[in-house]
């Protein structure tokens, strides 16, 4: 006799020696990040000894375990058997919602005029479509507290920079494709910066670190 078998919707691959990458699909968009969101804070929940660190991303977790408690084998079988209940809507905290002020256009915002220029809008169009999106955050990273949001409207989608700069001020609102973020410090940078902000987007002696995690919500206003 047969016994069906339901497939199974992640892929567990060895990274390095004690890590593992957990991907939950090809693209990225709300549904993937949902399964990342889920599997992310359940076994946060579970708080397992063998697991040194769990960093989600846009369509992974990477998992760095103890390799003294623990091996590749094992811990991926574990994975295998929790997938049903680490996917499982309810895992997650409710998401927090941040308006953030910005202050678009002017001198901190190195690049709007050709923002405006490659999309053929008015700086005040680009204004508006920028601020009338709530963003998700769907990874933190890069630098401390630097949040990946989307998605971005289709008619303000604009490439890198071909060559970053080596630094903007902490605060620079940027876009790139199908994205928009914060840079909390001053930094290289490759995205098109179009505004400026004064919250304070990682806290470096308090915790939680940084204002935002996967999962929340982001409101840009006008200032």
């Amino acid at each position: 006799m047969t016994v069906a078998t339901t497939p199974s919707r992640i892929s567990l691959s060895q990274f390095g020696e004690d890590g593992i990458r957990i991907l939950f699909g090809q693209d990225i968009d709300l549904e993937v990040h949902e399964k990342v969101r889920n599997f992310y804070f359940y076994m946060k929940s579970l708080d397992l000894r063998e697991i040194i660190d769990l960093t989600p991303s846009f369509r992974s977790c990477l998992i760095h375990f103890d390799t003294e408690r623990t091996s590749f084998a094992r811990l991926s079988s574990l994975l295998m058997e929790k997938e049903d209940e680490a996917l499982r809507p309810g895992n997650t905290p409710e998401p927090a919602l941040q308006e953030i002020p910005v202050r678009y256009g002017g001198r901190d915002a190195l690049d709007m005029k050709v923002v405006c220029q490659q999309t053929r809008l008015a700086e005040r169009d680009v204004i508006a479509i920028h601020s009338n999106v709530i963003y998700t955050v769907f990874a933190v990273g890069f630098i401390p507290g630097f949040p990946y949001l989307g998605t971005l409207d289709e008619r303000i989608r604009v490439p890198r920079l071909e060559t970053p700069r080596t630094r903007v001020n902490a605060g620079s609102v940027g876009i790139a494709q199908g994205q928009t973020g914060v840079y909390p410090f001053p930094s290289p940078a490759g995205w098109r910066i179009i505004g400026r902000t004064d919250v304070r987007f990682f806290h470096h002696e308090k915790e939680p670190y940084s204002l935002l995690q996967i999962g929340d919500k982001v409101k840009f206003v006008s200032a």
